[in-house]
């Protein structure tokens, strides 16, 4: 495992992990702009979906073996843990407003 690639929520989130395997860890990878057909096979076998030529971000839901692995790669620039978004419900209190 390269740490270097990773960013700290993600590399936190690995050493919680109990089975390597299990597919639970959603990810940013970002690659070099221009990618060969070997590294396009490597993150298709890994389970990334809409590889193609010119994308260097992709998204995609990973176990901690498949972040090990392209942690690796020379192409891989780095791997950010993706967050899932939520809704902001708070109110402000601005106040009374006099005159």
């Amino acid at each position: 495992m390269n740490y270097q690639k990773l960013d700290a929520a993600l590399a936190t989130a690995l050493n919680g992990i109990q089975d390597s395997k299990e597919t639970n860890l959603a990810v940013f990878i970002h690659t070099e702009p221009v990618l060969d057909s070997a590294a396009t096979a490597v993150l298709e076998s890994l389970g990334v979906s809409d590889v193609s030529s010119g994308k260097d971000i992709f998204t995609a839901t990973l176990s901690a073996n498949a972040i090990s692995q392209l942690s690796e790669q020379p192409w891989v620039m780095s791997l950010k843990r993706s967050h899932q978004l939520r809704l902001v419900n708070k109110r402000i209190n601005i106040g009374k407003l006099g005159v």
